[in-house]
């Protein structure tokens, strides 16, 4: 057999093969020859090569890398609830600060209360029940937490789905008039609340600063004309209050009689981030495990 044909010597070199050279049917061939001119390295044989990649060694694709996305993603999430986990744990301590503070005064400036959300503010006057209008439904607060989410209670069986009563107050020492969340009446009184025991005389209440709120998911929007009010929007409610756009809510010790319940002001607020902290980095680390054996270590999903 003519081997300068086979592995593509030229005629011209005069080559022996060594003794040492082998050309085995399938793998590398480590083959010299002798020349007069020098060595010359042989060709390999197209035939004759092994694969260039193992299947371990195989492309991760498009489906591989979009499923990497989903430890990604959650982790993501696990890091973003740190961050809210430490705002609640801020707000929670400004909240306990601000509401255990000694009462302050209406400032000359009213401007000075944007700052102000949650502190105690103390004032003297009289009630305007003419103007009084309700906001709702509202689920009733007993001791800073909605009774909705306590999961019982004795107004559990009663419900506990109602309304707040918006009043204006007329202030006694200074020409202005803000308004007053009186407190919180069951649904059933919603067409009676007027009838309810009134203070006319001046009396001195201290109640929670609160700003305007944004309208909830799935709420729908105030309707000023028909007097239907969902959420606190203290500018248009100021409008129809014909008061100053200064909202506070009456502590529970302040309310009337035999009237709506006060203290519908909610300071216990729910913290449950940690747990989503643990399950977004929790959920991370087990598809990050799969995606590692599935793509990289080439085994099958237990």
């Amino acid at each position: 057999m003519n081997l300068t044909k086979i592995f593509g010597v030229s005629r011209g070199a005069k080559c022996a093969l060594d003794r040492r050279s082998h050309v085995p049917l399938f793998g590398n061939i480590n083959t010299q020859a002798r020349c007069k001119s020098g060595d010359i390295k042989l060709k390999r044989p197209k035939a004759i090569e092994t694969s260039r990649y193992t299947k371990s060694e195989e492309k991760t694709g498009l489906y591989g890398y979009c499923l990497l996305g989903v430890p990604i993603a959650t982790f993501a999430l696990g890091t973003w609830q740190i961050k809210r986990l430490w705002w609640k744990l801020d707000l929670i301590e400004t909240l306990k600060q601000r509401t255990a503070a000694e009462p302050i005064d209406l400032p000359s400036s009213l401007s000075e209360l944007k700052d102000k959300e949650y502190y105690r503010m103390k004032v003297r006057g009289k009630f305007l029940y003419e103007r009084e209008f309700l906001i709702g439904p509202r689920s009733l607060i007993l001791n800073g937490q909605a009774v909705s989410e306590k999961g019982g209670g004795i107004f559990s069986r009663k419900g506990s789905t109602g309304y707040y009563v918006i009043t204006p107050f007329k202030l006694e020492d200074q020409d202005v008039t803000i308004m007053v969340n009186r407190g919180w009446i069951p649904k059933s009184d919603r067409s009676t609340f007027k009838m309810a025991n009134r203070i006319t005389d001046p009396v001195e209440i201290v109640g929670v600063i609160r700003a305007t709120e944004k309208r909830p998911p799935f709420v729908p929007d105030n309707t000023p004309s028909k007097g239907v009010w969902h959420f606190r929007d203290i500018d248009a409610m100021a409008k129809v209050a014909e008061a100053e756009p200064v909202y506070i809510e009456l502590l529970a010790e302040y309310g009337t009689p035999q009237g709506p319940i006060g203290g519908q002001t909610k300071v216990n607020l729910r913290n449950e981030h940690l747990s989503y902290i643990i399950t977004w980095y929790s959920l991370s680390a087990c598809t990050s495990y799969m995606w590692f054996r599935q793509f990289v270590q080439k085994l099958p999903l237990l």
